[in-house]
């Protein structure tokens, strides 16, 4: 198999699109956050969807700030950096909601509430010291890394605007989520979704037509040097 730029572009796009579609569809079959639900089989299937969501996201991600590294400058570099840092932060987080705490939730139930609570807001438990500012670290580098990488990618007109723009919207608006319920607020990851698909459809897409170019340019150069009969 030959490795090329262009490939490895385009399956960062893919990544980017599949990420954003896994960011839509768990939002409405992600189950209740408590000690009772961490054992379920519904629960391991979201977890290891969201981590898949989170390393195909900075897949996609890293190809799409790559594409156009030169035009988004220092301000393309921060948002990428904090983005990239929140997908991390995502996986770590989850690979603990899968792999560690339901084996907690018959022996440290309270425990295990305690740390659902750090994201899903309800302030149940117990004080979980450091740990407890993971919440608000998460939201700061979703926040910043969205709407920093939305203005750079709009700013250098590489890839797709619209779906710039909306991706610095959508997350720009996640302070607003703390007015609504929980369960409600999780929809409002659907704008970023869309943007994810939207950019990462548009480096594919890019990417699969220049690699044409060349083959295309080859064959009319051959057309012109045949003799008109």
């Amino acid at each position: 198999m030959n490795i090329t730029y262009s490939k490895l572009t385009r399956a960062a796009g893919l990544s980017a699109v599949l990420s954003g579609l896994l960011f839509i569809l768990i939002q409405p079959i992600h189950p209740l956050e408590d000690a009772a639900t961490v054992t379920s089989p519904a629960w391991a299937i979201v977890a290891y969807m969201t981590m898949a969501m989170s390393i195909l996201g900075l897949v996609g991600l890293s190809g799409i700030y790559l594409r156009q590294v030169k035009e988004t400058g220092l301000v393309g570099l921060i948002g990428y950096l904090m983005f990239a840092f929140e997908y991390v932060l995502v996986a770590a987080w989850t690979f603990a909601e899968a792999l560690i705490l339901p084996p907690l939730a018959a022996e440290a139930p309270q425990f295990v509430d305690s740390f659902l609570s750090i994201f899903n807001g309800s302030g149940a438990g117990i004080s979980l010291g450091t740990l407890g500012a993971m919440g608000l670290v998460s939201f700061v580098f979703y926040l910043g890394g969205g709407v920093l990488s939305g203005i750079a990618i709009f700013r250098a007109g590489v890839l797709s605007r619209r779906g710039a723009l909306l991706l610095a919207l959508g997350a720009g608006a996640t302070p607003l989520v703390a007015l609504l319920p929980h369960a409600l607020g999780r929809y409002a990851a659907v704008p970023v979704g869309l943007a994810l698909i939207w950019l990462g459809y548009s480096l594919w897409s890019e990417q699969r037509k220049s690699s044409r170019e060349p083959t295309t340019a080859v064959q009319n150069t051959h057309l012109n040097r045949t003799p008109v009969v």
